[in-house]
């Protein structure tokens, strides 16, 4: 029976922090518009060059890949900035002094980026059936499942830098400096064998490369087995950043 209640608890604070987050314009935008139009856009601009072997045609082959990327690291983004500016508002301490738990609270964050991950992936693969011909022959929901496992071990990250930043402020710029200074040895420009032994060490334990991994052999119809080992990490990095947040997170 405890569970019902738990249950509509996390529906009713779900839905009212989905409405709250929609009529945000900037973060709604950056996390669901802005990916699609920039796939859209480029898929417009140089879809012709897909398949060959030009820089642009390889670049265009990676692009699904990127915006993925940039989906997750949009959704983190976002979420290290609403629980900085939630804390910082008292907003954190007047949810945790209701009936709902410390754990509602927070599942809540994560289920309104992972479903608004679903929607912008939803959209990029649908645009992609127009402007990227091997848009049509990808697997779209094992494409959609492992972007949202991405996402999901991304996001624990994101716990974890919205517990150690003081101020509203600085969340968002100090979570855009940690993921996106994960983009260069992720293995999304280039090959992890290729750099230097101490930066393959830092990469594989990262969740941006085992995401890059997933998402590209999927893209390219590799079955889920092929890719146990990057599921195996970033259930392994989901583990680890949730165990660090459990001691480093402030409610105040």
């Amino acid at each position: 029976m405890t569970a019902i209640p738990v249950l509509r608890g996390l529906t009713a604070l779900t839905w009212l922090e989905m409405k709250i987050f929609v009529r945000e314009p900037m973060g709604f935008s950056f996390t669901v518009v802005v990916p699609v139009i920039l796939f859209v856009g480029l898929g417009r601009m140089f879809g012709a060059q897909l398949g060959t072997t030009t820089a642009t045609g390889w670049f265009l082959e990676r692009m699904p890949i990127f915006v993925a990327v940039f989906i997750a690291i949009n959704a983190a983004q976002s979420l290290v900035a609403v629980i900085a500016i939630y804390r910082e508002s008292g907003i954190l301490k007047r949810l945790r002094a209701t009936p709902l738990s410390p754990v509602t609270i927070l599942v809540t964050q994560v289920l309104i980026k992972l479903i608004l991950t679903a929607v912008s992936v939803a959209l990029m693969l649908l645009a992609g059936r127009r402007y990227y011909p091997t848009g049509a022959d990808i697997p779209a929901l094992s494409f959609a499942f492992a972007l949202l496992l991405s996402t999901w071990s991304i996001l624990s990250l994101g716990f974890i830098i919205a517990s150690l930043v003081r101020t509203a402020r600085f969340a968002q710029p100090v979570a855009g400096m940690v993921f996106y200074g994960m983009l260069p040895f992720s293995g999304l420009f280039q090959a992890i064998e290729e750099l230097p032994t101490g930066v393959q060490i830092l990469a594989y334990a990262t969740p941006l490369t085992p995401a890059v991994s997933l998402l590209s052999g999927i893209w390219e119809g590799n079955p889920w087995s092929a890719h146990l080992g990057d599921v195996l990490a970033l259930t392994i990095i989901f583990g680890v950043c949730t165990l660090v947040t459990t001691r480093v997170f402030r409610w105040e």
